[in-house]
């Protein structure tokens, strides 16, 4: 276990400095002059050669590279130009909303898809069966921005129950703040619980064609029963790899969503450095969310190597 634990902790080490690298190479690679952008073609030559001074472009990029990840090292992300304020703080900020609205979303996710992907493979063939097939092939064409738009529309617009946008922030109380993230939690969980669905259905079918559960059915238990006690229980560690990877999927993916409905969280936090010309928070920003997806990933296979042995027996 202790190897194994070293490998993944080494692979994380490797990804997220090749994250680092990649987003560094892109950003460089992009046509046109941050400093302009931001001051305007009509500015002074002078204030843009002050402004590429302070945001560092006037340095070779191996420095501006090695100072960066070096800073992000000892937790200093740099300061926003656009914002004035360290970027670990506008980070840390957006976060409070960004992990719980996740969180949420993972917790309808998992609620919804695991009784359906449980009743689908109880009802192989049938028409309940058939029903979650339906709605899972529906959840996985249909995108999360266009369930945000039709809640808005039938809770926001019709009924009138939620709020169509906007975060009234945690000094509210737990009740509003949940409130406002309800609706997106539910865009952000719907397409998520289309997969997982799928992927517990096919799970708990392989389950049910073990010895252990036909025995178990051959000596008259009820099937609700076996579907409980056998077949959930070994089924869980496919879906839990899913539920992790759809974790950091939905924190990296909250992009979209948080914009549509205005919530001032990472994903519109990040929107807006990459219209503002902010690079500092962009490369910060998109490494943290790459970084999340890998740790995540790297924990999945140590929870998953703990419950079950043969993962890190063959890794």
């Amino acid at each position: 276990m202790l190897a194994f634990l070293v490998r993944r902790l080494l692979t994380l080490a490797l990804t997220a400095w090749l994250a680092t690298l990649v987003v560094f190479a892109v950003l460089e690679a992009i046509p046109g002059d941050p400093a302009l952008v931001m001051l305007g073609t009509s500015a002074q030559p002078e204030a843009v050669a002050a402004l590429r001074a302070q945001m560092g472009l006037d340095r070779p990029w191996p420095v501006r590279y090695a100072g960066w990840v070096g800073g992000m090292l000892h937790g200093d992300f740099g300061t926003s130009l656009t914002y004035a304020r360290p970027v670990a703080g506008l980070v840390a900020d957006r976060l409070a909303i960004t992990l719980p609205l996740a969180g949420l979303a993972l917790l309808l996710s998992a609620g919804i898809a695991i009784p359906l992907g449980l009743f689908a493979a109880g009802r192989q063939g049938r028409a309940g069966d058939w029903a979650v097939m339906a709605f899972g092939q529906m959840g996985i064409a249909v995108p999360g921005f266009w369930f945000a738009i039709l809640l808005i529309l039938l809770f926001s617009v019709r009924l009138g129950w939620f709020s169509a946008g906007g975060f009234p922030g945690w000094e509210a109380g737990a009740g509003p703040a949940l409130k406002a993230l309800l609706l997106p939690a539910v865009a952000l969980a719907l397409p998520e619980a289309a997969i997982l669905a799928r992927i517990t259905r096919t799970a708990a079918l392989d389950t049910l064609r073990e010895e252990y559960v036909r025995t178990a059915v051959a000596k008259g238990l009820p099937r609700r029963v076996v579907l409980r006690r056998h077949v959930l229980p070994n089924a869980l560690i496919p879906v839990a790899t899913i539920l992790g990877l759809q974790f950091s999927f939905l924190v990296a993916g909250a992009v979209v969503v948080e914009n549509v409905f205005t919530l001032p969280g990472l994903g519109r936090l990040l929107y807006q450095a990459i219209g503002q010309h902010d690079l500092i928070v962009v490369q910060s920003v998109v490494v943290l969310l790459a970084v999340t997806v890998v740790a995540v990933n790297a924990l999945v296979d140590i929870a998953c190597a703990a419950i079950d042995p043969r993962p890190r027996v063959q890794a």
